[in-house]
């Protein structure tokens, strides 16, 4: 079963439209709760809030998605992020913005889990051969990142929040739009067959959710946050720098595509992954901002390489009736892990060291690299 090409061309302006607001609201929305009065423990709090909404409506959609089709489920999820972008508009609670943010699924790092991934992921499995499909994710996230990175920039052209939360609005009436011209087709069903890949799913589920829970303490908000508490960086100057990251991350999609044909999905997957890792921890040390954001920028062009060989591998090790299983759990497991963390984070920044984060979120990911490889590297894909 092949979707056609109109969903790649709709699933890809939906994503643009969406990470293009998701570039300022991630830098955005810790500065606008600390308006409202919020410190870095709330700010912590309020952040886990927002993956945890994020985690629950992952897994909500995925029955929709697999009985209706992906059409219901995407258009489902834009109408919520337009009443979200309508409650930031209306109301200056700081209680009420984090409703709206937990409702939008508004995303608080430089890239993307949450269930509008979950969907538009196996809608491209679906579209597009195996030998082709790491080079289109790569496409998929790099239009992202792009997007994001253009996002990141129109932070510094406002002296106020609301008339990003107005663009915001109107990202979502785009996204809807698009979505509102996908296929209308439930996934396959295959009697006496599901369930095969469940326990390789479950181990895939638990390793990314350790890599999540330690890129928890680097989330874009909580780096955004540490650059202007410690170096007093402004917000100008930070829209500059989250769009130098977004770029060097679109650029690192560019790399992977060919790095997986040439090495593998799984080596690109850890070798990449292993060395932005070191980056970050550098991080912890650096005396100057130009240091810190230089090792944050190296950082980027290297740590998202494994996010389309990761959607590629994940798609390649199941059957197709599993795909909406496997999409949902694992970006589940991503989002619930990623949630638990931010919470911690505040307090450790609080009460512990500003910069201390950058470590612990270092040496977790390196263990979750040398687990993966262990754990996958005699595993066989099915595509």
């Amino acid at each position: 079963m092949t979707f056609p090409p109109a969903d790649l061309v709709a699933i890809f302006v939906a994503k643009a439209a969406r990470t293009f607001c998701y570039g300022f609201l991630g830098i955005v929305l810790p500065l606008y709760l600390a308006d409202l009065g919020m410190g870095a423990a709330a700010i912590g709090v309020a952040i886990t809030m927002t993956l945890a909404g994020s985690a629950l409506l992952t897994w909500l959609v995925r029955r929709p998605a697999e009985r209706f089709g992906p059409r219901i489920a995407l258009v489902g999820l834009a109408t919520l992020s337009g009443v979200a972008a309508i409650m930031l508009l209306l109301t200056s609670d700081s209680r009420l913005v984090v409703v709206a943010a937990i409702l939008g699924n508004v995303a608080v790092g430089t890239g993307e889990t949450g269930p509008f991934l979950t969907v538009e992921q196996v809608v491209i499995a679906r579209a597009v051969a195996g030998a082709r499909r790491t080079t289109i994710l790569s496409f998929y996230n790099l239009l992202g990142y792009v997007a994001a990175a253009l996002g990141a920039l129109v932070v510094a052209g406002f002296n106020a929040w609301r008339p990003l939360f107005a663009i915001f609005l109107a990202g979502a009436c785009v996204q809807a739009l698009a979505y509102a011209a996908v296929t209308r087709r439930p996934a396959p069903a295959v009697p006496g067959t599901r369930g095969t890949s469940a326990p390789l799913i479950r181990r895939l589920a638990a390793l990314f959710a350790l890599d999540s829970f330690a890129g928890g303490f680097v989330l874009q908000s909580l780096v955004a946050y540490f650059l202007h508490t410690r170096f007093a960086l402004s917000l100008e100057t930070l829209g500059t720098v989250f769009a130098g990251v977004q770029i060097l991350t679109g650029v690192s999609m560019l790399l992977a595509a060919g790095a997986a044909a040439r090495f593998g999905l799984l080596p690109t997957m850890v070798g990449s992954h292993l060395a932005s890792n070191v980056l970050l921890i550098a991080i912890t040390f650096a005396p100057t901002p130009g240091l810190a954001v230089a090792c944050l920028l190296a950082r980027h062009l290297l740590s998202q390489m494994d996010v389309p060989t990761r959607q590629a591998y994940v798609m390649a090790v199941v059957a197709d009736h599993e795909r909406e299983t496997a999409a949902s759990l694992t970006n589940l497991s991503r989002t619930v892990a990623q949630a638990v963390t931010p919470t911690l984070t505040g307090w450790v920044m609080q009460s512990i060291a500003l910069s201390a984060p950058f470590a612990l979120g270092g040496v977790l990911k390196i263990v979750y690299d040398v687990l993966l490889w262990q754990t996958f590297k005699d595993v066989k894909l099915r595509e």
